[in-house]
């Protein structure tokens, strides 16, 4: 039952489904000068090519041929005849095929939406997806499209879309100009947004055939990485690298956070690898409030000693009553 011999007009003309007449058009102009019978004399495959490019741009030229080819795909010609009144016979006035010469009969079903409703259930069953047709990025480039189901009536049209932000984009909040279609779309990105965060753009996706209502599209996070800050979780943690004499002694440093720089109070005998905590200093959350920062310490010994400071290391090693090895000396396996 299924139809045999669907292009992806999209794919023979290298062009994203959301590609505008002037992209479809120029893409078709290329490909029609590469593989044009005068070019390529006695070559059967490029022949073959020009006709399935100029197919392709016969459909995706005609506003109307696209319309119906977005939403029907393989079956979009059916639906063209169907509009048209007497495509496939009774109640459309017509015949397309019989089950008797390899066509099928559309007799029984009082429109096209009722055949492609059947057809698409058919396909699948609960809980195995369907088939999933891929859009270009909002703002037209390459990566991860928009993509929708297919699968039937019960399925979702919803699209996702990647949308990539700065560090500081993320945790300030931003606005956004997306093009989707032929259509600008003002986006308003929420302060701490992370990574796989959703962003809604209600009524900004295909027609969905069955409800006769447009689907949402949701934008999904890609967030950047930034020199000093990392988001683990719903934690802000920052790496600070202090010295010998700070770890022994303690004493008062200051650290960069998102709000400017701040003096944190070190505790004497901090080892590295702790982690301290500035309250109220890390990342927003939905409801407004402030998580907090981790400042990860790292003990970071000086690469050069002036003749000073090796004189004093070499006193402290030679006065030095513990040893921090002391409990390993009868390890073994």
């Amino acid at each position: 039952m299924a139809a045999t011999g669907f292009k992806d007009y999209y794919a023979v003309l290298g062009v994203s489904r959301t590609a505008s007449a002037d992209e479809i058009k120029q893409s078709f102009r290329k490909l029609a000068r590469k593989y044009h019978p005068d070019v390529n004399p006695n070559d059967k495959a490029a022949e073959a090519k020009f006709k399935e490019v100029s197919e392709a741009y016969e459909v995706l030229s005609d506003d109307d041929k696209r319309k119906k080819y977005d939403q029907y795909g393989q079956y979009w010609q059916q639906a063209s005849r169907a509009g048209a009144g007497g495509a496939y016979g009774s109640p459309f006035g017509g015949a397309y095929g019989s089950p008797g010469d390899g066509g099928f009969d559309f007799s029984n079903y009082g429109s096209f939406d009722e055949f492609i409703n059947e057809l698409l259930g058919r396909f699948s069953t609960p809980g195995s997806g369907g088939r999933s047709y891929s859009y270009g990025t909002p703002g037209g480039g390459a990566g991860p499209g928009f993509g929708y189901d297919t699968a039937g009536a019960g399925q979702s049209f919803d699209q996702e879309a990647s949308i990539r932000l700065s560090f500081s984009e993320a945790f300030h909040g931003a606005q956004k100009r997306l093009r989707i279609g032929n259509d600008s779309v003002e986006v308003r990105i929420p302060p701490g947004a992370k990574q796989g965060s959703k962003i809604r753009l209600k009524g900004k996706g295909p027609m969905n055939p069955y409800s006769k209502q447009p689907a949402d599209i949701y934008l999904v996070v890609q967030l950047d990485t930034h020199s000093f800050f990392k988001l683990e979780g719903d934690s802000l943690t920052a790496e600070v690298p202090i010295t010998p004499d700070e770890a022994v002694l303690g004493g008062k440093i200051d650290v960069p956070t998102p709000d400017g720089s701040v003096t944190m109070n070190l505790p004497a005998g901090i080892r590295s690898g702790q982690s301290l905590r500035l309250r109220g200093k890390g990342w927003p959350n939905p409801k407004g409030d402030r998580g907090d920062l981790l400042i990860k310490v790292v003990i970071m010994p000086p690469s050069t000693l002036s003749d000073a400071e090796r004189q004093l290391y070499e006193q402290i090693r030679a006065s030095r009553t513990t040893d921090p090895r002391q409990n390993l000396a009868n390890t073994r396996l």
